[in-house]
């Protein structure tokens, strides 16, 4: 009788345990989601109903593939094929529109001055936490919140001061040169087609080889190429709902994605451990980004008398990943659509190359002089208009907040779509769609009319720490690159802006080269 008790009382816990996680999956995929979307119509949003479990999120894969299948005619007007269930979405529902990704609601903030309130209040709106297969690309610096944040930007920020990124200039030198002596050995007297985007991809890879760690590409090849592959596997991950502890499912992406994690994680572990070796044995710290950062940690950890006002070797590998990471792709994306622009016009490319010629005559650029080059600031400023390396900014709150007159509930997923805001008519003007440098000719301010409508790098706290750095190496690169030559659109271009994480040429970026 005991034992039949013992039996039933273990019986009973065990049906408790299942009817409580029962509920909760329900209260997560139907009952909260719905009461969500009860409010959010009740308030005067417009949005997609909410579909069990998936939401939106099947349409928007759909649509997107459907997108990806075919190119399109050279225009600046793609929105309709990198975000086609947004676009869809502004047309039938207009602006502040909510859609479902999963069971979380998910509202699109067009209002340029909504928007400069959510970038400027980051402790408020913070960075999405959503997929933690997304941590296995990089975490650092880009995706901590609050004191944790703090504690890290004022850690790394050394590393980005002006008078520190001028000592990295001969290295982006050195890897330009790289670059252009592959392409004398390829491009004949008469010129040749070359799909420049993997030499762009290695250039700047090679840069950021060099500045962070002191190596060149061919050392970080493998750090480079295993993390553009697991880009590509996250990418595929994140389009679907998340499901609590899917990651731990040994299916053949998740344990690909582990592997790699693995691997890039023995790599960097591997220079950091070798720094720390020199640096104890008396070297003098080396002036790049590792060496910067391991001085200012220890710095931090001194005058603290506490290693736990620094990083932990954990927290320096994550911030070597997304240097490699975010360094690397930003700069290339940026080199890449320039030249496909100014192959499509010619006069700005004769513009730049004569405001080069000016400027540096046969000498090797310096800072000062990279910062006298109005018109390649001119033209590289449009290019982040029409085309940013991040086309969304994702946020969310926590807890009950007013934005302006928008009442938003806890848990509510906000996109900040840059792409939206840079091809606007109302501020730019009917020519919005169209590549005019120009319109920069007096600054950003003056060309957005005062408005909040151009953040390419973010904006506020959290803009991008390497901004100086990607546009520096950006402009050595283009200022040598139009040195030695001309370059127009290859007949087998074709035009397919798609995004993997950044915004990309899906079919690369043929040009036809010619020696100058």
């Amino acid at each position: 009788m005991e034992k039949l008790n013992s039996t039933v009382a273990v019986s009973f816990v065990i049906m408790i345990i299942f009817l409580r996680w029962v509920w909760k999956f329900l209260n997560w995929v139907w009952i909260q989601p719905k009461k969500m979307e009860k409010r959010l119509k009740m308030e005067g949003f417009k949005g997609s109903s909410y579909k069990l479990l998936l939401g939106d999120m099947k349409e928007i894969n759909t649509m997107v593939e459907e997108a990806k299948t075919k190119p399109m005619n050279f225009t600046n007007d793609y929105a309709a094929r990198v975000l086609p269930h947004f676009t869809k979405l502004m047309l039938q529902y207009g602006k502040n529109s909510f859609m479902w990704l999963g069971p979380k609601p998910t509202m699109f903030i067009t209002d340029p001055e909504l928007i400069r309130e959510i970038l400027s209040k980051s402790y408020i709106y913070q960075k999405i936490q959503g997929n933690p297969i997304t941590k296995l690309l990089a975490q650092g610096l880009a995706s901590y919140e609050t004191e944790k944040w703090a504690k890290h930007r004022r850690i790394i920020n050394p590393a980005f001061h002006l008078d520190k990124l001028k000592h990295m200039l001969p290295s982006f030198y050195l890897s330009c040169c790289d670059m252009l002596r592959k392409w004398e050995s390829i491009v004949s007297s008469e010129g040749s087609e070359i799909d420049v985007w993997p030499f762009l991809q290695t250039l700047t890879s090679d840069a950021i080889s060099r500045t962070a760690f002191g190596s060149n590409y061919e050392e970080g090849r493998q750090i480079f190429e295993l993390q553009k592959e697991q880009a590509e596997l996250i990418l595929q991950a994140v389009r679907w709902l998340y499901i609590p502890g899917w990651r731990f499912v040994p299916t053949k992406r998740n344990k690909r994605m582990k592997q790699i994690a693995k691997e890039v994680r023995s790599l960097v572990l591997g220079i950091i451990n070798k720094r720390i070796r020199e640096m104890k044995a008396g070297e003098a710290a080396k002036d790049d980004l590792l060496g910067i950062l391991l001085e200012s940690n220890f710095k931090e950890i001194q005058m603290h008398r506490n290693k736990n006002f620094g990083m932990t070797i954990d927290e320096v590998i994550e911030e070597c990943k997304l240097f490699y990471f975010a360094g690397q792709e930003t700069t290339s994306v940026l080199l890449v659509w320039t030249l496909i622009l100014l192959s499509k016009h010619v006069d700005w490319q004769e513009r730049a190359r004569e405001e080069v010629r000016q400027v540096f005559g046969s000498n090797k650029p310096d800072y000062e002089t990279l910062n006298q080059l109005k018109v390649v600031t001119m033209i590289f400023n449009e290019v982040l208009r029409l085309y940013p390396p991040g086309i969304m900014i994702g946020r969310t709150v926590h807890e009950e907040t007013k934005l302006g007159n928008l009442s938003l509930p806890a848990g509510m997923l906000l996109m900040l779509p840059a792409i939206w805001l840079h091809h606007d008519n109302e501020t730019w003007g009917d020519d919005a769609k169209e590549f005019k440098p120009e319109r920069f000719g007096e600054g950003v301010n003056k060309a957005t009319k005062g408005k909040f409508a151009y953040f390419p790098f973010s904006w506020g706290p959290r803009i991008c720490i390497g901004l100086n750095f990607a546009m520096l190496e950006a402009k050595m690169a283009l200022a040598l690159i139009l040195q030695h030559y001309a370059f127009d659109l290859s007949p087998s271009y074709a035009h397919a802006p798609h995004t993997i994480i950044t915004l990309q040429p899906q079919h690369g970026a043929p040009l036809i080269l010619r020696k100058l």
